[in-house]
């Protein structure tokens, strides 16, 4: 099992109800893009270029994914590419603008990440392991892929690998009982 596989089935082992999954579609976007909403206005100029932390984040995060894997990693870079634009444009707003719209953003985004957990009843994955807060946008992006239709054999491996961990975790839970 590649280390891709084995975190999106460990993430996925939270996440097997299609209505989280789609509440994540939402939800975890929203997350991200406040997130570089509220860290574009830091940053320093060199050059003549501003660097931002929000830049040295998606540099991170998107490095990270490629080591994952090549064709993730490359739409991430693509989405982030997109995203970062409009991000930077809210962090050049009146401060009040800026903390409003980037807090209201986190929240709503966060609300629809507790609701799709209601119905998983399941905490999320994060709560367990740290690491689930940058594998939920690649989760998501996946599950995505495979919805059109693509990567069907990693979509299987990774289902297969999570039941196994949610029975392993139901199992546990009922043992604590």
């Amino acid at each position: 099992m590649t280390k891709l596989e084995q975190l999106l089935s460990q993430y996925a082992a939270y996440h097997l109800d299609q209505k989280n999954i789609y509440t994540h579609f939402i939800g975890i976007p929203l997350i991200v893009f406040s997130i570089i909403c509220l860290t574009a206005r830091a940053g320093v100029i060199i050059s003549g270029v501003e660097l931002t932390l929000a830049l040295g984040l998606l540099l991170a995060s998107t490095l990270y994914y490629l080591s994952l894997d090549r064709i993730f990693g490359l739409i991430m870079l693509l989405i982030y590419a997109l995203a970062y634009p409009f991000a930077y444009r809210i962090a050049q707003l009146d401060t009040a603008v800026w903390l409003s719209l980037s807090i209201g953003i986190f929240v709503v985004g966060w609300v629809f990440q507790f609701v799709g957990h209601f119905y998983e009843k399941k905490k999320p994955a994060f709560m367990d392991d740290v690491i689930g807060l940058a594998i939920g946008p690649l989760f998501v992006l996946a599950e995505m892929v495979f919805m059109f239709g693509f990567r069907k054999e990693l979509e299987q491996r990774m289902l297969a690998e999570a039941r196994k961990q949610r029975a392993a975790m139901d199992a546990q839970t009922v043992s604590l009982n």
